[in-house]
């Protein structure tokens, strides 16, 4: 019989779409597990486009939902993504500190607007999970690898819940988390790496499943044995040239989750 890890063969590794040094999965949530990124590209654009106009009138250049939204702000956490877009525009704004009220010209300000916005937009819509993110999940879960959900996001928990999916995952490292334990967001590897240690297992034997160049850039950062870039927006070239191993467009291209 070919090598095993915690009774998994490699073949049932590659069956998988995974390398055979793999014992643990650490999964993104919005636009891995959930169809949230697109939602959260709309209530980035609602928010910065209210305040360029505000600041530079109805000639304001509007943020890009697509190529804005993955450069500067997809997968990073909110403060940074405020930082980092603006910064793209030659706007610097106060700190301000996390409690400001969303009205707040500060850059916790303008996160809090973009977080009530999503809040709005997810209790309107709902939230709606990738089926097949959940199949993959449960099948490799059945097989014996252990699964983290590492997220930027503070609401990470409440979404798990409204798909009834928090089981699934046996860490969570998210936005609540990483703020607890000062560690700082993508595209650093910090938040993938405390998944891994607190699954118990090195950076070289996980994969990580991810959307975002962020989360790239902090995969391939990070040292990880296996980095998957899950494409559901056309942005294959650009998730390899930020450390992806792998591209997919679906999970269930990696492998059979019967």
């Amino acid at each position: 019989m070919r090598g095993t890890v915690f009774g998994m063969t490699e073949l049932t590794l590659t069956r998988l779409g995974l390398p055979a040094a793999v014992q643990a999965c650490l999964f993104d949530l919005d636009g891995v597990v959930t169809r949230t990124a697109v939602v959260h590209a709309a209530a980035w654009k609602d928010t910065f486009d209210a305040f360029l106009r505000q600041r530079e009138g109805e000639g304001y250049r509007p943020f890009d939902a697509v190529t804005d939204y993955d450069e500067y702000v997809d997968g990073r956490p909110r403060a940074d993504g405020v930082r980092t877009f603006l910064a793209s525009r030659g706007v610097r704004l106060p700190e301000g500190g996390p409690g400001d009220p969303p009205d707040a010209g500060t850059v916790h300000g303008l996160g809090n607007r973009k977080n009530e916005l999503l809040l709005e937009r997810i209790r309107t819509d709902g939230v709606e999970a990738y089926d097949s993110t959940l199949r993959y999940l449960r099948t490799v879960r059945a097989h014996g690898l252990r699964t983290a959900i590492v997220s930027s996001s503070a609401n990470c928990r409440d979404v798990l819940r409204a798909i009834d999916a928090e089981d699934l995952f046996d860490v969570r490292i998210d936005g609540v988390v990483a703020a607890e334990r000062g560690l700082p967001g993508k595209p650093r590897p910090d938040t993938f790496l405390a998944a891994a240690r607190d699954l118990g297992v090195e950076a070289k034997q996980a994969a990580v499943f991810e959307d975002a160049l962020a989360g790239m850039d902090a995969g391939r950062a990070g040292g990880f044995g296996y980095v998957v870039g899950v494409d559901r927006t056309g942005q294959t070239e650009a998730l390899y040239a930020h450390g992806a191993d792998v591209v997919v467009r679906d999970l269930a291209e990696l492998g059979d989750t019967e």
